[in-house]
């Protein structure tokens, strides 16, 4: 119960939660009876007590009625259940609809047909908001799921699978007893079709192309700037938090050393809660294929009302490292990094660039294909083709001005359009331009393999 308690996800609150005291509630859908627990298959344990939030609330006195409403255990709805559970709602001071997944849906040994919950479940939580608009969804369920009605409800509370204990720490922080502490360690999409693996899974039977490479959960949607229901990181708390006066030991972070970062944590509300601060890294060097930033670290705080403490957290090269398979090992590019901080990856609150320093550079395979700007990019091969750079450059605007008049065939662009010409220009391209013949390239490349070391 205490591990579930620090782990559950409030995931939105309008400030209905925690209920008060003597308020009437009606309980609603069979998980609150018959909570899911643990997941399917070779999972299953044999427990020596579960408890329920309904028989909690039963034992410590609580004015709650039940109504089953759908079964815990299967997609069916029956009317008169339905019914019976819209009557309670709507006679009730609050609504709290214990939501799921079944094991028949969501289990090892086969994979989910969609991201939904069963057809019953919301078809039940659309009529019971049709009558209480103070309504609360308890979710158990081991993986996201769609929430078409998260903009109606008042409040959703994220139990996963909370284990034997998870009744007393549903009934524990629905009615203030604890406080939500825990934050997603997943995305919540809007839609199934959101996944960035949507296009790829489930294969053809066989096989699956596992495409989206590094690009899955927050990087994803982070690089595609998709909106999503819950981001990676989310959750709220009972109270209040402030994160401010982010700073580090050091502008510049070279190989072997270690940057310190601390940021003050402050609780701003009027209970006693907990915040998880998380800290991301960017890299601002425009290094392909990496995403917009990655976790490098976080912290769970303890904060009394009006408390502040200092969280500090150390960075090294590894946190700055991508696994490099041109020489099969991790490496980090020198140049600019940013420390970012917040309570979740859509919520930074604090930022502080610095600088790392490396005299490790990756080898450039240098051949036919090879571009011009991925060699004036590099320190060592810069020299033996910057002239020929200034040369391509001066050659593209006097070929665009010869064609457009003083301006140029695209006026103000045309500069920027001969820049990016001869970026890309691959070398073998030398020869269409007459800038050198086969010759000549061969021997350019030989140079450049060579600076190289």
């Amino acid at each position: 119960m205490r591990i579930e308690k620090e782990c559950a996800v409030l995931l939105a609150n309008n400030g209905i939660l925690p209920l008060k005291k003597g308020v009437k509630a009606a309980y609603i859908g069979e998980f609150a009876e018959k909570p899911r627990y643990q997941g399917g298959g070779s999972s299953h344990i044999n427990s020596f007590k579960v408890t329920s939030a309904l028989g909690t609330a039963q034992e410590k006195g609580r004015p709650v009625v039940y109504e089953k409403g759908f079964p815990a255990d299967r997609d069916e709805m029956n009317g008169e259940d339905k019914m019976r559970a819209v009557a309670a709602a709507a006679k009730a001071d609050v609504a709290v609809i214990f939501a799921g997944l079944p094991d028949i849906i969501e289990s090892e040994g086969y994979d989910r047909d969609d991201m939904k919950l069963p057809a019953c479940q919301n078809e039940l939580i659309e009529a019971v908001l049709a009558v209480q608009p103070n309504t609360v969804i308890v979710l158990h369920n081991g993986s996201p799921v769609e929430t078409p009605w998260a903009d109606d409800v008042s409040a959703v509370l994220e139990m996963y699978l909370g284990g034997q204990g998870v009744g007393e720490a549903t009934d524990a922080l629905l009615y203030g007893e604890a406080n939500p502490c825990g934050h997603l360690a997943e995305t919540f999409p809007l839609r199934l079709q959101d996944n960035p693996s949507y296009l790829n899974f489930p294969g053809n039977g066989k096989t699956v192309d596992y495409a989206e490479g590094v690009y899955v959960g927050y990087r994803y949607y982070d690089r595609k700037e998709m909106p999503v229901r819950w981001a990676f990181g989310h959750g709220l708390s009972y109270t209040d938090f402030a994160m401010d006066h982010l700073r580090i030991d050091r502008g510049t972070l070279k190989e072997g050393e270690t940057l310190t970062v601390c940021v003050d944590v402050t609780n701003t509300g009027a209970l006693t809660g907990k915040e998880v601060v998380q800290l991301y890294i960017a890299d601002k060097n425009g290094t392909a294929g990496r995403p917009v930033k990655e976790l490098k670290g976080f912290a769970k705080v303890s904060l009394e009302p009006g408390e502040t403490k200092t969280v500090s957290f150390t960075v090294c090269e590894r946190d700055l490292s991508y696994f490099e398979e041109r020489i099969k090992d991790w490496y980090a590019p020198g140049g600019s990094y940013e420390i970012l901080v917040g309570d979740a990856s859509d919520h930074i609150l604090c930022a502080q660039a610095f600088e790392f320093v490396t005299d490790r550079l990756l080898p450039i395979a240098v051949g036919p294909d090879t571009t011009i700007g991925e060699l004036m990019a590099d320190r060592r091969t810069r020299p033996v083709v910057a002239a020929l750079w200034d040369k391509m450059q001066a050659f593209t605007e006097d070929s665009q001005g010869e064609e457009g008049g003083e301006t140029g065939g695209l006026g103000a662009g045309a500069a920027k359009m001969g820049e990016a010409m001869a970026k890309y220009m691959p070398l073998k391209s030398l020869m269409s331009f007459g800038s050198a013949d086969d010759e000549m390239v061969n021997a350019l490349m030989e140079e450049l393999r060579r600076v190289q070391g």
